[in-house]
């Protein structure tokens, strides 16, 4: 039974992952009396076995701008504004979505960082280029090869992991969302108050280094708004299946707590 106190959670998938990432962390925060929603992103309703094969020239398609209408549309249908969890590219629509009085509170988890932020970070420009392949078409989507999954997602962790890993959660991908995080779409006001917001970043993360994570929240500049950083030391940028992913699940649910 959910406790009458609580909020609804929604969390926010990051790109390259299957929504499923997010199992354990549902069935934490539900029995923590909480209610919890994680929509899969559009077109990406499906297991990450049958996404790779399907190829699907739908999610190609996928934009910045489809996944904030597409966020906000669901929100809109809730009884109140939820609780937003975002990891990765998540974490930046939870900023984005925040920015829009979406969301009660938010908690960005070695999140992609807005467009005016990265403007000049020449090393993070390098960083989402590697990651991607320059010669394939935008018109396909694009699968992460398993070498750069073990190089930028899971590190830290014993092969066996980083192949199960692989094999269940990465799914084909967008190229255009990656493209959009440069774009005006991405800019966030960080003088315009806004709900509480939790940023968590990871010493050992090769994607979202730690040093980009702080700086995201350093710039949020409104002094009748709370904004709040942690990092936590040897996690990943796969936080969510790393083996202290409870740990970080239970600091975020003191805080909320707090909050509450």
């Amino acid at each position: 039974m959910y406790l009458s106190n609580k909020k609804t959670i929604m969390f926010i998938t990051g790109a390259f992952v299957n929504h499923s990432c997010w199992e354990e962390w549902i069935v934490f925060f539900e029995s923590k009396g909480y209610k919890t929603v994680a929509p899969p992103w559009p077109y990406k309703n499906e297991t990450a076995e049958i996404l790779r094969q399907s190829n699907s020239s739908k999610i190609a398609t996928i934009r910045l701008n489809d996944l904030l209408d597409y966020y906000t549309e669901i929100i809109e249908k809730l009884p109140e504004k939820p609780i937003l969890i975002g990891h990765s590219y998540g974490g930046l629509l939870t900023q984005l979505l925040l920015q829009k009085d979406l969301g009660s509170a938010g908690i960005c988890l070695h999140s992609i960082p807005p467009s005016n932020l990265i403007y000049f970070n020449f090393p993070f420009y390098r960083k989402i280029w590697s990651v991607l392949d320059l010669f394939h078409s935008r018109k396909k989507t694009y699968l992460l090869p398993f070498k750069k999954w073990q190089k930028y997602f899971v590190n830290q962790m014993c092969f066996e992991e980083q192949k199960a890993t692989y094999e269940n959660l990465v799914i084909p991908e967008s190229q255009f969302v990656f493209y959009d995080i440069f774009s005006v779409a991405a800019k966030i006001n960080f003088k315009k108050k806004h709900a509480p917001i939790l940023f968590l970043s990871g010493s050992e993360d090769q994607f979202v280094p730690a040093f980009i994570q702080y700086s995201n929240f350093k710039k949020y500049k409104n002094i009748h708004s709370i904004t709040c950083y942690k990092e936590f030391k040897d996690s990943n940028h796969l936080v969510l299946k790393q083996q202290n992913w409870e740990c970080i699940a239970e600091f975020i649910s003191t805080c909320l707590e707090k909050l509450s």
